[in-house]
């Protein structure tokens, strides 16, 4: 239960959740499947839907923060061929761990999200896209979507309704790419996963070439919440634009890492509070706040700032997934930028050459740094490499590269002129 301007909030998507009872029979003694019965036995407009979704301030938890209920208006409702609904539940950024914990804790809501989006779209058939690594999960995603059919809540005529749902998952296959939308939608079609260019965008041209909505899996699971509380009542959860609960994974060097539901707003002492505080009592340095690509912050702006998007903008980084990595005064920034660009230079798919060739030479300059090798006018590089990157790619790997350079160099320059004239770590680095 999380304490807010006097409230007290207990979770939403993850409330009630044992790690045993994600069954139907479970789901439906917490109210499950009341939102979509809800909606068919009342006979609820379409727009009506998307109405409580907009009303909700709900914005996409993938990581782009996009208002959800504007992006399913475009929809093009009277298109008359197929139309289709992804899921993106390849959780591939470092430190994300969240939507997995939906569909092996919760995956039923996701089910119900996603009929419920279905509905108000009109769409016939949709995918859940999962992660190619987390194979136990798929299998328990599986399990529920074949409670869901034979239970009348998936299929045709769902709950003797004129309203019919297919809904598929998909198993991919592990790369960080994937995660970008359209690169998504390839992987769907049995193509190689690279990014398209846009436009056009999946809601006029997705998959199949057909028009197609794709939101992430805690934006689909809080649906049903919304429908069946009220659009305002998840609005008031959290605060202005920024509506609802907000999962956040917390990892690195807190005493307690896990997924912690707060209100969007909640400040980010109350959620290292949450967490268990540092660990070993030792002083915060810096926290990424939204996963491995948004820029890094120091840990005592980040102690003043709060846990919503515009928030975070303000502090000169972005909320992005959620994933919150903390890191303590024994960190060392330059080999915590290594591993960094070692990852995004061995996931770039390669098909633009300022991401191919850019990620390879940050991390070439970084490894030179960190072993003794660096030479002065390599921090001005790396900031001239990573803004050629920035904004020059067909995708936001590119800017998922760049970001943390940039960050990182401009607060921390002293300790990284401190690697390249003294060729070792100013701080005792265990990473």
């Amino acid at each position: 239960m999380t304490s807010l301007h006097g409230r007290h909030i207990n979770p939403v998507i993850l409330a009630g959740l044992d790690g045993k009872n994600w069954h139907l029979k479970d789901y439906e003694a917490r109210g499950g499947y009341k939102a979509l019965r809800k909606i068919l036995s009342e006979g609820m407009k379409p727009e009506d839907v998307i109405a409580e979704v907009k009303k909700s301030a709900l914005r996409g938890r993938g990581g782009a923060g996009f208002p959800t209920g504007l992006k399913w208006s475009f929809m093009p409702r009277q298109f008359p061929g197929a139309k289709y609904l992804v899921c993106n539940s390849d959780e591939g950024e470092p430190g994300t761990f969240k939507d997995r914990d939906i569909l092996r804790y919760n995956p039923h809501s996701l089910i119900e999200g996603m009929t419920i989006a279905a509905y108000a779209m009109g769409i016939p058939v949709g995918y859940n896209y999962i992660h190619g690594e987390i194979w136990e999960t798929y299998d328990v995603f599986e399990a529920a979507l074949e409670e869901a059919r034979a239970s009348g809540y998936l299929g045709d005529k769902i709950m003797g309704s004129d309203f019919s749902f297919q809904l598929h998952a998909h198993h991919g296959y592990g790369a960080y790419i994937c995660g970008e939308e359209t690169a998504l939608i390839e992987s769907i079609e049995g193509k190689k996963g690279q990014p398209r260019f846009k436009p056009p965008f999946p809601a006029s041209f997705g998959l199949y070439g057909k028009p197609t909505t794709i939101n992430n899996t805690e934006t689909f699971a809080s649906v049903p919440f919304i429908i069946a509380n009220g659009g305002e009542w998840f609005h008031d959860i959290g605060k202005q634009n920024n509506g609802g609960t907000k999962i956040f994974s917390v990892s690195g060097d807190v005493e307690k890492p896990g997924n912690y539901e707060i209100p969007m707003g909640t400040p980010f002492s109350k959620l290292l509070e949450l967490a268990g505080g540092m660990r070993g009592g030792k002083k915060i340095k810096a926290v990424i706040p939204g996963g491995s690509s948004m820029p890094v912050i120091p840990g005592d702006i980040m102690m003043q700032t709060d846990m919503d998007y515009d928030s975070i903008a303000k502090a000169g980084s972005m909320l992005g997934s959620g994933a919150v990595i903390v890191m303590d005064e024994t960190r060392c920034m330059v080999k915590s930028l290594l591993r960094l660009s070692y990852f995004y230079y061995e996931e770039s798919c390669g098909q633009c050459t300022p991401c191919r060739e850019g990620t390879g030479w940050v991390y070439r300059v970084v490894n030179r740094i960190e072993h003794g090798q660096g030479r002065p006018e390599d921090l001005d590089l790396l900031n001239s490499i990573a803004d050629n990157i920035q904004g020059r790619t067909i995708c936001a790997l590119g800017d998922a590269a760049a970001m943390p350079v940039r960050a990182f160099v401009k607060h921390y320059r002293d300790e990284f002129a401190y690697h390249i004239e003294n060729k070792r770590c100013l701080v005792p680095a265990y990473i």
